[in-house]
């Protein structure tokens, strides 16, 4: 019988974070160029409209899912997004804080 891998919750948990947050600026986005191209066709036909609309933002939030667990695979992020933030915001704070020497 193979082996079982279980995904960690701290894991799924980033993966949760950076999805639902990151989604949030790309449907902005999608909203600002998409929402002023229907609002003459809505009138006319909102139903069709309100089925494309939601077609749009479902093909794009499947690409952003897709890419965003394709990146989490690729570099094997299996740590608490938030840590691994602050850890990076370290960082940067040392480097800046650090003397160039030449």
């Amino acid at each position: 019988m193979p082996e079982q891998i279980i995904d960690p919750r701290k894991k799924s948990l980033s993966e949760a974070f950076v999805n639902s947050f990151g989604g949030y600026p790309i449907g902005y986005g999608l909203g600002i160029v998409i929402l002023p191209l229907s609002v003459g066709w809505i009138q006319k036909d909102p139903i069709t409209v309100n089925l494309l609309i939601t077609f749009i933002y479902a093909c794009v939030s499947f690409a952003r899912i897709y890419f965003l667990r394709r990146i989490f695979e690729k570099y094997g992020i299996d740590d608490n997004f938030i840590r691994l933030g602050v850890n990076g915001f370290k960082k940067i704070i040392y480097k800046l804080n650090t003397p160039v020497t030449n």
